[in-house]
């Protein structure tokens, strides 16, 4: 990939740069880029700003079976897997010494659909020998030849790669049941690199895919295989002498002296023969060549012809062993500022894109050629790393002195780049390890900025790596910004990436590390007065809880948390939250009309789902919860109707004497019991103080003996009872002032109902019959006066006494 299509659009040319200058300036005004995509039976929309939104999939949406790719296509995934050419003039090619045999034993077993694992130290050339394979098994399979890498893989992330590569399915990651069914069918040779892990491990992708043909490489301190895995071993052991030796004078490009044969002998045995010591040692050679010319008159890039020479020994058989500090020490400026980036990212070698804006050189590309060709460098995957025992021997020369340094400005640069609105999902993912690399140095937050700075590189990769379908590199960008933000104190930040993570459990089917994650989020952000961000994670939330099968309740969005509109450059979620089970809270209280928290007809409907608790032990306490979780009046209600009850006696045996056979329903006597449905406020004795312990009802008011009851409305001891108002009522007149009859009253023909007749205010919570035990009235011999009851019956407060001095009638 040339450095014209890098930037801010392919085919235009770089602007010139002075050394130091930033490569290119981020658009303040860049929108933020959301990507939807089908993540099992989930539709999710990464959103960078506010967090990503999951849904469950609409079938319209649901993909369907995936085509595989052509032969043209193949072939063009294959060359874009490579990894980049470096800038300057090729090197040229070096043969394969000593593997024929090696070659035909593998693709012979590979023809006949066996499986390999080849193993071989680090520089034994197992790279040089698969390219090889893979190019003589081209026509092999039907599906062709996939190349992978396993470096940082896991067996499921190797197997959604194998996936991609072979079906065309853009922006479709199956769950694992449908994963396993499209890698079945899979018929391809299967080349894979650099492979971490064995035993079960390995055993487990190779009974996912039976119909491929596997050719995995490795180091020895790779885990064995299972023995039932049927993988057939083969060992790469180091080149001979004489191998290894012209090897030498292949890199060298020319004969050698015998001082160099014998220098070479002594390093053929002590290094075992691996083929990386001779290329790196012909490097070693070829620098020494260039030396013995002037060196004031000779740039880096002119070939040795001089005819001044100085003499130039040959190194020492330890500089020949770990050449790396004596090669780097010979290089340009900007090649060995580029190893300190390597070192300080772990190996990681930056995109010779890169290198321009984080070494401050405009021709800093041009280092990769260099570093190729001293051998000093490996391909992995799509990109290079140091090669193997390079890094340790630059950290013993001092290259990783200023390590934290290099890694704070790899992560600005990268958490720029990142974001940039030209950068592809595709092309973060191919660069996926370098800046994870830049955020495991700055994580610790050992120097200030450092974890500010893997906020902004967390904040800007992660998406791009979830959009990607890099899942790993998702989860290990958001656990490193987590714990950065956490580190600097950015509660907004670690919220996003708390809700993240939860949302990344969801897709893979770990309930309990989502509920925890969205939950952990939903605090942060509520706290925060995030209210877009809440929503999204409590939509989550509710899809959590809806799959894991426990019991949700309806809970409307409370009042001030409306959500807003959606940006014009995100993905609108839906209005109504996403739907889950109701489940009914117990008769008279659950979801139906007139019901307790039951929605109105012009109400919407509710969006929030809150958590309940499971049925058994923890139903009462929610029915108690429902019921007294309201208003004030609700508990006033109760206590009027249980101070009814305890009255009904007396009133039956007080209205037998009533000389009126239907009272005005309007009008009320005297001795009537107090009820909170005469007014539209209540009654206020039976509404308790804020912070009270006393229930309604009870108390000094209740005792007819009590010479100073406490009650408003009760009769005192002269007679006068306070109204709500406060003005004073006398018991021996009626609101227009005249006197009762003060005559004894007659027993009526028939008895008087027990339904209160008194008028009750629209709103009024009436107390369930079913919940009042029934009271058999006890039958009075005597009769009494007005005022005789008054004394023996709270006198109601609210309702206006009777222009008679019969007894009332309820």
């Amino acid at each position: 990939m040339d450095n014209d299509s890098f930037g801010d659009g392919a085919g235009q040319a770089r602007p010139p740069r002075e050394p130091g200058a930033p490569d290119f300036k981020k658009s303040a005004s860049a929108p933020a880029r959301t990507v939807q995509l089908v993540a099992g039976d989930f539709l999710l929309t990464v959103n960078p700003v506010d967090g990503s939104e999951i849904e469950p999939c609409p079938p319209g949406q649901l993909p369907t079976r995936p085509g595989r790719h052509g032969e043209a296509e193949r072939t063009e995934r294959q060359r874009a897997a490579q990894p980049p050419v470096p800038a300057g003039p090729p090197a040229p090619r070096l043969p394969l010494l000593e593997r024929g045999e090696e070659r035909e034993r593998l693709v012979g077993l590979l023809g006949h659909g066996r499986s390999v694992r080849l193993t071989g130290p680090a520089g034994s050339g197992r790279s040089a020998l698969l390219d090889i394979v893979a190019e003589d098994c081209a026509n092999l399979a039907p599906d062709g030849v996939v190349r992978l890498s396993g470096h940082h893989r896991t067996p499921t992330e190797l197997l959604h790669e194998l996936f991609a590569a072979v079906h065309s399915a853009p922006l479709y990651r199956p769950d694992r049941a449908a994963l396993l069914e499209h890698v079945k069918d899979i018929g391809a040779v299967v080349v894979l690199d650099d492979l971490e892990f064995g035993g079960a491990a390995l055993g487990e992708l190779l009974d996912a895919a039976p119909e491929c043909a596997f050719l995995v490489a490795a180091t020895p301190d790779v885990a064995a295989p299972a023995a039932d895995s049927h993988l057939e071993e083969v060992f790469l052991a180091g080149l001979g002498r004489s191998a290894s030796l012209e090897l030498l004078q292949r890199t060298v490009e020319r004969p050698l002296t015998e001082d160099e044969s014998n220098w070479a002998g002594d390093l053929w045995f002590e290094s075992e023969g691996l083929p990386l010591r001779f290329v790196q040692a012909g490097a070693l050679l070829r620098q020494c060549d260039t030396l013995r010319t002037d060196p004031e008159t000779l740039d880096d890039y002119t070939p040795f012809d001089g005819v001044q020479e100085v003499e130039i020994p040959l190194p020492t058989l330890g500089e020949g062993a770990a050449p790396a500090a004596l090669l780097a020490s010979r290089l340009s400026e900007s090649a060995r500022e580029t190893l300190r980036f390597a070192v300080a990212l772990g190996g990681e070698v930056p995109h010779q894109a890169h290198l321009p804006a984080l070494v401050g050189d405009t021709h800093a590309d041009a280092a990769l050629g260099e570093l190729m060709s001293c051998g000093l460098l490996s391909p992995v995957g799509t990109r290079y790393r140091l090669a193997a025992g390079v890094m340790a021997q630059l950290t013993e020369k001092g290259y990783a002195d200023e390590a934290a340094a290099h890694a704070h400005t790899a992560a600005q640069h990268y958490a720029w780049w990142a974001g940039h609105p030209s950068v592809t999902p595709e092309r973060a993912v191919a660069e996926a390890d370098a800046p994870l690399a830049a955020l495991g140095m700055l994580v610790p937050g050992i120097e200030a900025g450092h974890p500010s700075a893997a906020v902004l590189l967390a904040r800007s990769a992660a998406p791009a790596f979830a959009a990607g379908l890099h899942w790993s590199a998702w989860e290990r960008a958001l656990r490193a910004g987590s714990e950065a933000a956490r580190i600097a104190g950015e509660v907004a930040e670690e919220a996003y990436f708390h809700h993240e993570l939860g949302v990344l459990a969801l897709c893979t089917g770990n309930l309990d590390r989502a509920r925890a994650e969205l939950e952990t989020s939903i605090g942060m952000r509520g706290a925060l007065s995030d209210k877009r961000g809440t929503v999204a994670g409590r939509r989550a939330l509710a899809l959590v809880e809806d799959r894991s099968g426990g019991p949700v309740v309806a809970a409307r969005t409370p009042a001030g948390e409306e959500v807003p509109a959606a940006r014009s450059q995100q993905s609108a979620s839906q209005p109504g939250g996403v739907p889950a089970p109701v489940l009914p809270l117990g008769r008279g209280i659950g979801p139906g009309p007139g019901a307790v928290g039951a929605p109105k007809e012009d109400e919407e409907p509710a969006t929030l789902l809150a958590r309940q608790t499971p049925s058994g032990g923890g139903a009462k306490p929610s029915r108690r919860r429902a019921v007294f979780g309201g208003a004030r009046r609700n508990l006033v209600a109760a206590g009027a109707g249980a101070l009814l009850a305890a009255v009904l006696g007396t009133v039956v045996t007080l209205g037998a004497t009533s000389d009126q056979q239907d009272p005005p329903s309007n009008k009320v006597r005297n001795g009537q019991s107090a009820n909170e449905d005469d007014g539209s406020d209540g009654l206020d004795a039976d509404v308790p103080a804020d912070g009270s312990t006393n229930s309604p009802g009870g108390g000094p008011a209740d005792d007819p003996k009590n010479p100073d009851p406490v009650t408003p409305g009760a009769s005192s001891s002269t007679g006068d009872a306070a109204t709500p108002e406060g003005r004073p009522s006398s018991n021996a007149s009626t609101p227009g002032g005249r006197p009762s009859s003060g005559k004894p009253t007659q027993p009526t023909s028939k008895p008087t109902p027990t339904k209160s007749t008194s008028p009750t205010p629209p709103g009024t919570p009436t107390p369930t019959p079913s919940t009042t035990p029934p009271v058999t009235p006890t039958p009075s011999t005597s009769s009494s006066s007005g005022s005789d009851s008054s004394a023996s019956t709270p006198v109601s407060s609210s309702a206006a006494p009777s222009d008679s001095g019969s007894a009332p009638v309820i």
